[in-house]
């Protein structure tokens, strides 16, 4: 039977609803609750599938609460696909770009208060999470630049989307410890000054003066 044989492709039709099933279901649960705590048994049922096929997919609850957390700061990817393509716009410039035009504080602020945002400051596990989920979107964005910039090499597009990504977990941190989980006026303005602080720290290197 070839790969492309209709029964194949339910197969994977099915298996693909089940993880938006399990997706959509634990995203429902942890805005309901403000909080990453639930069960397998509890994600099972609300998904309508069996535990064994939550497990097909994901390792963990933790992998979950990832994946979910993943979706929600997307925008940052989804940002880049949509900037107008400029051959003469450095790999830099296109990331500056996406992440000064993204707005980020929402899902920040989601992310906090799921991860339990009453503490003044991130526990290892949140910091964790949070660690995780930004490395999640530096996959999605290193290969939109790479579909941008077909040229450069691989190498340099990962340590540069790996720079962007690391700094914005150090400023969400910061952020974090500053302002908590709200989306006031004054939190986007701390929020827009981390970020401009990151752009320029990658720009001119830590080298300088």
């Amino acid at each position: 039977m070839s790969p492309s044989t209709p029964a194949v492709d339910r197969r994977a039709d099915i298996k693909n609803k089940h993880r938006r099933a399990i997706l959509g279901a634990a995203a429902a649960i942890m805005r309901e609750r403000e909080s990453s705590v639930f069960s397998v048994d509890e994600l099972a049922a609300r998904a309508d599938v069996s535990r064994r096929t939550v497990f097909n997919h994901f390792a963990s609850i933790d992998d979950v609460v990832i994946a979910v957390f993943g979706i929600e700061l997307g925008a940052v990817v989804e940002r880049l696909a949509t900037i107008p393509e400029d051959p003469g716009s450095s790999m830099f410039e296109d990331l500056a770009e996406t992440v000064r035009s993204t707005d980020l504080v929402p899902p920040m602020v989601y992310l906090t208060r799921v991860l339990g945002g009453d503490e003044p400051e991130p526990t290892p596990k949140q910091a964790l999470l949070a660690a995780r989920t930004f490395t999640e979107i530096s996959t999605g964005l290193a290969a939109e630049m790479q579909r941008r910039h077909p040229g450069a090499k691989a190498l340099r597009i990962n340590l540069l989307v790996g720079s962007l990504t690391s700094g914005l977990l150090v400023i969400y941190q910061q952020w974090f410890i500053e302002c908590g989980a709200f989306d006031t006026v004054q939190t986007r303005s701390t929020w827009t000054e981390l970020v401009e602080t990151l752009l320029e720290s990658l720009r001119n290197g830590f080298g300088a003066r």
